[in-house]
């Protein structure tokens, strides 16, 4: 085995190894555009216009990525979204 090849099965073992899991937020007709924004900004870190990028995606396409990372990381952050109403889950 060459060093090349070596060194790309070591990148296909080490991105198996690290996979992102990603909270995915869906759209309902319940909660409003203000109340997904101010809580994508506080569970996510997002700034506004993020925020409201992503809200507009929900809206029109019924779902977004609102986050991506390691699953240790993404878990309170969906429970924080999921404790104020809005329907998510990670995947």
């Amino acid at each position: 085995m060459s060093q090349k090849e070596q060194i790309q099965d070591d990148v296909i073992v080490e991105e198996q190894v690290s996979r992102e899991h990603e909270i995915i937020v869906y759209n309902d007709e319940v909660n409003t555009f203000d109340h997904v924004i101010d809580t994508l900004i506080k569970a996510c870190d997002h700034n506004p216009i993020q925020a409201e990028q992503c809200t507009l995606i929900i809206h029109y396409n019924g779902k977004c990525a609102v986050k991506s990372g390691e699953f240790k990381d993404l878990k309170p952050r969906c429970s924080k979204i999921l404790d104020e109403g809005i329907n998510a889950e990670i995947i």
